[in-house]
């Protein structure tokens, strides 16, 4: 089983390594209240890359406890690449993964080859009625959230599939996603990110709304938008065909094509 030891803790991952890899992994994060089943298998399997998926501490088949702090977070993701001997790769974020990807490069700037940014913003203000709900009674955040989460191409499936997994983790893990993406706030760092980026906003997100993703296009100086029409903040699993194909394509042309 594809596990390894990181800060004292059990984190389980799964790797996808096709024999014309790039020489760079990537990296990919999930977000709150996730784990890595959150990413589909358009995403998962980049042609040519070496995509690398973790559970974070408390997440899926991770070990508890999960983290307060997105920094925290970071932290885990910079020592699960250790772990792996891994000293640079690019770092994909979705939600509260999006923010852990900006505190890595911000923080561990040296390490990353390029970010990717997907429906997240620099600050991430949670609604009240999640952080004062959810070790109370978690199925009603998991109907709200089965609500506000989706864009208009939703299925029933996609819905019923991430409430699912959703239910499936301890309301602690959770509670502490939420508080560490509501003390979440780098607009005063933002513009420091220095890494290569690709930010990746939809139309009818409710979650964190494309003028956030146009936030961070306009403070992060090499960056470029691409945005998904038609979908809401589970864009990756509403158009995983467009959105991996914007990942490969922005690969090619800036990362790939370095000497």
């Amino acid at each position: 089983m594809p596990f390894v030891d990181v800060e004292d803790q059990r984190i389980y991952y799964v790797e996808y390594h096709p024999k014309d890899a790039a020489s760079l992994p990537i990296i990919l994060v999930h977000g709150a209240g996730g784990s890595r089943l959150d990413w589909p298998k358009e995403i998962r399997r980049l042609p040519q890359q070496r995509v690398i998926i973790p559970d974070l501490p408390g997440h899926g088949k991770s070990a508890e406890p999960g983290r307060v702090r997105v920094d925290d977070y970071a932290k885990s993701i910079a020592c699960f690449a250790d772990a792996l001997d891994i000293p640079c790769f690019i770092a994909a974020g979705h939600s509260m993964g999006g923010a852990i990807v900006q505190m890595l490069a911000l923080d561990y700037g040296e390490r990353l080859a390029g970010a990717i940014l997907i429906g997240t913003g620099a600050r991430l203000k949670v609604h009240r009625n999640i952080l004062e709900q959810i070790l109370v009674t978690k199925v009603e955040v998991a109907n709200m959230l089965r609500e506000w989460i989706w864009g208009p191409v939703a299925t029933d499936d996609m819905r019923d599939l991430t409430y699912g997994k959703f239910m499936a983790l301890p309301p602690t893990v959770i509670h502490g996603d939420y508080v560490a993406c509501n003390e979440f706030d780098v607009r005063e760092r933002v513009h420091d990110i220095d890494t290569p980026t690709l930010i990746i906003g939809a139309e009818h997100d409710k979650m964190t709304p494309l003028r956030y993703s146009q936030y961070l296009n306009e403070k992060i100086p090499d960056s470029e938008l691409f945005v998904v029409e038609n979908a809401g903040h589970m864009m990756t699993v509403e158009e995983p065909q467009l959105v991996a194909n914007a990942i490969s394509n922005w690969l090619q042309r800036r990362i790939e094509s370095k000497p």
